[in-house]
């Protein structure tokens, strides 16, 4: 009974004295306060429970979701949903440790704050729902890039996404305005354009006409016109309907009976 009293006592002692790192994760150990270089990215760690811990964190890419109201240009605030992606140095994460605690996420998030307040007080509540939304998530990212590097060497910086932006309702109703009428001017646009080219159409089939007229008319000669009439009275001799033939010599006129 005393032998499996020890036995058990071992057995708490030995898992409460490992920690499981297991893929995607990083694990560090801290003894007394001071991290060790060592990082292990798989596997099992043992330590010492009484002087030592280990700290995983994960190497993945994690994602930060904020919801806000950003400044604009002209004063106004536009609620959006932010995500911001970030990944672990692995290589760095004792001295993220060191230096941050397991709380850099707060860092990241105040860094964030700031540098998107600066960044999008520089443009207008409507840059925000248009193709500007990628120039300023790429700026607001640089800016953070700057002072990460100052605070939080070791976190990599992957994206900043603006979602769900939420204009206020008046402006928003005049973009919508805006918009429609920009299309309404992009139809009519259209349409002019379609009724010129069937004017040009129209103006290039009369000019055609008009030259071959006036080509027919110069290629008609007296001479020609004499012959034509022969050669239709020779065609009318062989027909053998009877018909009344008027002429003046020049031109026949033919009259059914």
């Amino acid at each position: 009974m005393k032998k499996k009293f020890i036995y058990l006592i071992a057995l708490v002692v030995l898992s409460s004295s490992c920690a499981v790192v297991r893929p995607g994760e990083a694990g560090v150990k801290q003894t007394l306060g001071k991290f060790s270089k060592t990082i292990s990215t798989q596997g099992t760690i043992f330590y010492n429970p009484f002087t030592s811990r280990v700290i995983k964190e994960s190497t993945q890419t994690n994602n930060i979701k904020l919801i806000l109201s950003l400044p604009t240009k002209e004063g106004l605030s536009v609620n959006s949903e932010i995500s911001i992606l970030y990944r672990l140095e692995q290589d760095k994460i004792p001295s993220i440790l060191e230096n941050l605690g397991q709380g850099y996420e707060s860092i990241i998030t105040s860094v964030f704050r700031s540098a998107s307040s600066d960044v999008c007080a520089q443009f207008y509540a409507k840059d925000m729902h248009s193709g500007m939304r990628a120039k300023i998530e790429e700026e607001i990212k640089a800016k953070m890039l700057v002072n990460l590097e100052k605070q939080a060497d070791g976190i990599e910086l992957i994206a900043v996404l603006m979602k769900s932006i939420q204009l206020p309702r008046g402006l928003a109703s005049s973009i919508e305005q805006k918009l429609q009428a920009e299309q309404d001017a992009m139809r009519m646009e259209f349409i002019i354009q379609q009724a010129k080219l069937e004017a040009d159409r129209k103006i290039i089939e009369a000019t055609a006409e008009r030259d071959s007229q006036k080509i027919l008319a110069e290629g008609l000669t007296e001479e020609i016109i004499k012959l034509r009439s022969i050669e239709a009275f020779n065609k009318l001799s062989q027909s053998p309907n009877s018909k009344v033939i008027i002429t003046d010599g020049k031109a026949p006129l033919l009259i059914n009976e």
